[in-house]
């Protein structure tokens, strides 16, 4: 071959390559690992103490993303937002929880076009899957409490994929209840109330209870815990529990990985909200809804959106939100998130329409926690965080029967009621006031609260406009009361029944259709629910919708009609 033709065919296979690379790849598959009740408290986000290698090495093969904000320090609104891409306070989602709490039970009720990303992705041919933890807000906190349409199967084990069909793109949900806050509840001795007890046995019962590895003088004290006994313990049981969380996702990975699966899975590790501490799990204060992030993007992916931050052992610190995770796996499945959603993708396409201007700002909110009513809102970006009260009477320290449980939160009261704290150690137990500014780079902790000092009044105004122009663009329903909430939720005080789904044949086709815009599913002869997206084979089928919020359908079948034409066709 001459210099001439082996120069132009060297030249052909690089611009081959190159548009192999860049060309839209398969969908990929999806593995969303969401840990309970844990801040940064990850070795690979700086954490000396932590014992997590397998997470560790994770981060060394992606991308740590370092400035991620749930949209509430509990769990049950920040999973709303989560599954949703939507602020939970525009639907009803905010109140800790809406299916146990004080007032009775009742279901959020996103608007009728409003899907689940988990149910948007299965009408694209994904296998869902999840385990025993919903907690949605217009579900219950367990499986087989909320619309069946989201999940092939839930209450799933950890390595589901292996039961969807060849070839067939997954999508899993996997969460991790180590290190939920009841883990750090001591697990032996006598309890301090009937949920105590409980938690005690079930942890117990399902291997949950963590061996004890962290020695409690290894633990370092954020400014406003008192150095108590009862407070190093319990820090130190949480890394226990950290320990055992990080050894199961070990476990998940190096299964994709004998499975052959991680070169077509992107997999994304973060935790539902901060530390399930005091001062932390249920606030607004970093501590509360500043979460760590890990995406590992397979080469051929990270190719595709051509984000030099999505190399081995980076890091990323543009602002996201929680919001922001759905429009950006739906991008990952190559579905256009709809117009609906709060949130916008962190991790656009090359192929994307626009650049992504990025976020300016996140945004969290805080209702009643359990037994307690209460209502804030905050604002952040890169450096300053504004929270707005409307209960500034209320401290966050009060008493709250759950919490409670935790030895060190009775430590920590009891030495108020002492008075043997310092001002920073006691200001938990004083009331939280009308507005707070915090500057996050130099005040972490965010003890010295700056909205009364002039020197940034700039600042102050910046975000209490910001936070102001969100709750005008995005309805907030704490505006009226839960009771008046929960009413117009309900019917005749129960949660309504959505209307079962019409069946009728046209085109050589069975067309479902439902009067309220549920989510439809069906199926042939007792197999599993499918959902419906399209017209299907005229057979005998039975078909049930369900409306978000609202209780299933009857289940309709086949009409009698349609049934003798089938009848005619066999």
């Amino acid at each position: 071959m001459t210099r001439p033709r082996l120069l132009l065919a060297v030249m052909t296979l690089l611009l081959s390559v190159t548009l192999s690379v860049y060309a839209e790849p398969r969908l990929p598959n999806i593995l969303l690992l969401v840990a309970e009740d844990l801040g940064p408290r990850v070795g690979a986000f700086g954490d000396e103490v932590a014992y997590t290698p397998n997470i560790d090495q994770l981060a060394t093969q992606g991308t740590r993303f370092t400035q991620v904000f749930t949209t509430a320090g509990v769990c049950a609104p920040s999973r709303a937002a989560l599954i949703t891409g939507i602020h939970q306070q525009s639907f009803g989602a905010q109140h800790m929880r809406s299916s146990t709490g004080p007032l009775g039970l009742y279901y959020a009720q996103p608007a009728a076009e409003v899907r689940a990303f988990p149910e948007l992705l299965r009408a694209k041919g994904y296998f869902t899957f999840t385990d025993r933890k919903l907690d949605y807000q217009f579900s219950g906190s367990s499986a087989g409490t909320g619309p069946f349409t989201l999940w092939d199967q839930e209450n799933a084990e950890d390595y589901a994929w292996r039961n969807r069909q060849p070839g067939q793109p997954f999508f899993g949900l996997i969460n991790f209840l180590e290190t939920h806050e009841s883990g750090i509840m001591m697990p032996t001795g006598p309890p301090h109330s009937p949920t105590h007890a409980a938690t005690q046995k079930w942890r117990a019962k399902a291997g949950m209870v963590a061996p004890k590895k962290t020695h409690p003088d290894a633990v370092e004290l954020p400014p406003y815990y008192p150095d108590l006994p009862e407070i190093r313990s319990d820090l130190a049981r949480h890394y226990d529990n950290i320990a055992q969380m990080d050894a199961r996702v070990g476990r998940i990975l190096k299964t994709l990985l004998a499975d052959g699966l991680a070169r077509n899975t992107v997999v994304i590790w973060t935790t539902d909200h901060g530390d399930g501490l005091p001062r932390a799990k249920r606030e607004l204060f970093d501590s509360g809804i500043h979460v760590p992030m890990i995406v590992r993007m397979p080469r051929t992916l990270a190719a595709f959106y051509a984000h030099a931050q999505l190399q081995p052992n980076s890091l990323n610190h543009t602002l996201i939100s929680f919001v922001d995770i759905a429009p950006t796996l739906l991008g990952l499945a190559q579905i256009k998130p709809p117009a609906y959603l709060h949130g916008q993708p962190f991790l656009p396409a090359r192929s994307a329409p626009r650049p992504t201007v990025p976020r300016r700002y996140i945004f969290a909110a805080r209702d009643r926690i359990d037994e307690i009513p209460d209502r804030q809102r905050a604002v952040r970006d890169n450096r300053y965080k504004y929270i707005r009260s409307w209960y500034p009477h209320t401290p966050g320290g009060h008493t709250l029967a759950y919490r409670d449980n935790l030895d060190m939160t009775r430590a920590w009261r009891a030495a108020w009621r002492a008075q043997s704290l310092s001002p920073v150690q006691r200001r938990w137990f004083e009331a939280v006031g009308e507005e707070q500014l915090y500057d996050t780079r130099t005040d972490p902790y965010e003890i010295n609260n700056l909205a009364n000092n002039p020197k940034y009044a700039v600042e102050l105004n910046r975000l209490q406009e910001a936070l102001d122009a969100f709750m005008e663009q995005y309805p907030d329903t704490s505006e009226i009361s839960e009771n008046e909430l929960r009413n117009s939720f309900l019917s005749a005080n129960q949660i309504p029944r959505t209307p079962p789904p019409s069946i009728r044949q046209a085109n050589g086709k069975l067309h479902l259709a439902s009067d309220v815009g549920a989510s439809i599913g069906y199926r042939y002869e007792n197999r599993p629910w499918q959902l419906y997206t399209t017209p299907i084979d005229v057979r005998a089928i039975e078909a049930k919708a369900v409306r978000y919020g609202w209780q299933e359908s009857e289940v309709t079948t086949t009409p009698s009609s349609l049934k003798a034409a089938v009848s005619n066709q066999n």
